[in-house]
């Protein structure tokens, strides 16, 4: 990998999304050497990918270059490669461009769609967990529409314009929000010899409520929004197949729709090399204890949303959100420096500072530790909240631009068809080189 020796440990961080990439930036400037490996050479603001992929933003707004954080820091690497392994025994990460040694490992490689083993659905449905991925979103969209003033053929116009989203948690309720005002007032302009009452957005969730991890008075006011924006929302429903056209479910509940985009689970991206023993099964999050150490090693954290650390308040580990991810990569920053000069390290302790969900224009729910509201308010203050968390000042102003601009014309121009996203068949789906 051509990185240099050094007289100071090497911590070898895999990973540069919110976890890895504030741990880098607390490491800046100590007696450490830092390697960073991520398979993109930019970091992701995932709250924001659901507006890439209804045209509200352009990728670059919620992207930043990883080189450019780093850029002033001493001793700190970057590297772009996939991590295909970890040698705990010579202590060297293996990755498609070399293997390195390092002193002291972090796994930060976050989580990736969990499809519970169904390969059918994996092939024929759609995941938002990158650009590139929200990219293909807003591609097929915009080509599903287009396929659909061509045809004739009134049952496949219908598939074409319907829309089901799986899984009724954060993601999928901003999509599903912003797909509904799509057609409250941009597609009917776009497309004025189409029908734009038949277009569909069905939501469903194999639970009891939407936003479960949020409050229920948050759960019933984000459901109100959605069925005033013409959102169907299906709750105790799980689907158990997509073929391309059709979706079942676990009742006589079926769907005939083109596009399914699956928010229903994620789980941990792990890395081949650990213990068997560290992974916990089906959600393939590493165990890790107080210190984020993963399980049977001394030099080996994990952080974010592939760590599981169990606690009487968190017995399934932390959410699997960024501010965890956040804090988790501060407080390691510390103690690896602590272990290194044998002091003590201190044990993690999180910091709960709410959650929240937009719905749409003027609509949001908003839990935080004390008190609970949605509405006017609670949209503003999701927006300040995700506007101060995006990196650097350009994306910043871009994006707040974006969204006034957005509310005046109540528009979305960012409906491009760049990476055209094409379908052979039902069943099988094709994307153009990136």
């Amino acid at each position: 990998m051509n990185i240099p020796q050094s007289s100071n440990p090497r911590i070898v961080i895999i990973g540069g999304g919110f976890a890895g990439l504030e741990l880098v930036k607390k490491l800046k400037n100590k007696n450490v050497q830092v390697v960073l490996l991520d398979k993109h050479n930019y970091h992701t603001f995932q709250p924001l990918l659901y507006q890439v992929a209804t045209g509200g933003l352009e990728a670059g707004s919620i992207a930043y270059p990883i080189r450019k954080v780093i850029q002033e820091f001493e001793e700190v690497y970057f590297r772009l490669t996939t991590v295909t392994e970890i040698d705990t025994i010579n202590q060297k990460v293996i990755a498609e461009i070399g293997e390195l040694h390092y002193d002291y490992l972090v796994i930060a490689t976050g989580s990736k769609t969990n499809y519970f083993g169904n390969k059918e659905i994996e092939r024929n449905s759609m995941s938002m967990k990158t650009i590139p991925e929200s990219l293909n979103i807003r591609s097929l969209i915009l080509e599903n529409f287009e396929q659909a003033v061509l045809t004739t053929d009134i049952a496949e116009q219908k598939s074409l314009i319907s829309f089901v989203l799986v899984g009724a948690g954060p993601t999928g309720v901003e999509l599903a929000g912003a797909l509904a005002e799509m057609k409250k007032a941009i597609l009917q302009k776009d497309y004025p010899d189409l029908d734009i009452t038949k277009m569909e957005i069905n939501l469903i969730q194999s639970g009891n409520r939407i936003l479960n991890m949020m409050s229920e008075d948050a759960s019933n006011a984000a459901e109100k929004f959605l069925i005033d924006l013409g959102v169907k929302i299906w709750k105790n429903v799980r689907v158990t197949n997509y073929d391309g056209r059709t979706i079942t479910t676990n009742s006589d509940l079926t769907f005939e729709t083109a596009t399914v985009i699956w928010t229903a689970g994620v789980q941990g991206a792990a890395v081949a090399g650990l213990d068997a023993s560290s992974l916990v099964e089906k959600v393939e999050r590493i165990r890790v204890n107080q210190y984020n150490q993963v399980a049977g090693y001394d030099t080996i954290f994990a952080i974010g949303d592939i760590a599981v650390m169990e606690t009487q308040d968190y017995p399934q580990g932390h959410p699997m959100m960024a501010q965890p991810a956040i804090q988790q990569g501060k407080l390691l920053s510390e103690n690896i420096i602590k272990l290194i000069e044998k002091i003590p390290m201190q044990a993690f302790d999180y910091n709960d500072k709410g959650a929240m969900a937009t719905i749409g224009r003027n609509k949001a729910v908003v839990d935080l530790p004390k008190y609970h509201f949605n509405g006017v308010f609670a949209w503003f203050v999701w927006m300040f909240v995700h506007l101060f968390s995006l990196i650097g000042f350009k994306n910043k102003a871009v994006v707040f631009l974006n969204w006034v601009y957005n509310y005046i014309r109540f528009d979305r121009e960012g409906r491009l068809i760049i990476r055209p996203f094409k379908k052979k068949s039902f069943t099988t789906f094709t994307t153009d080189e990136i």
